[in-house]
């Protein structure tokens, strides 16, 4: 049997897509997010099944690229942090799930 060849165009949208949403926690993170307004960090630990420490560098990570906000408060004297997408964090998810079907339809 002959080797298909791969269309390079059609790998395009591979290429281009953002690693910092591509690992699967991340793109966890911001699939839950993008389908609420917000959740705090013990909803979402638990809807990710990711420890504390996990979670918390992940955050960081999509926060330094602005595609999340985080809040802290206390209520009644108890510390709770919410997390939100922020307006460039949805724009980058909706880019992101565009490349994704793109490269899927490709093939």
């Amino acid at each position: 049997m002959a080797k298909q060849e791969i269309d390079k165009e059609s790998l395009l949208p591979f290429v281009e897509i953002d690693r910092v949403i591509h690992e699967p926690a991340r793109l966890l993170i911001l699939a839950i997010l993008s389908v609420i307004e917000c959740a705090d960090f013990l909803f979402l630990m638990n809807q990710t099944q990711l420890t504390r420490g996990n979670l918390s560098s992940h955050l960081s990570k999509l926060e330094a690229a602005g595609y999340v906000e985080i809040q802290k408060e206390f209520v009644e004297k108890i510390p709770r942090t919410l997390l939100r997408l922020t307006e460039k964090g949805k724009k980058a998810f909706a880019e992101y799930r565009q490349k994704m079907q793109r490269v899927l339809d490709s093939f």
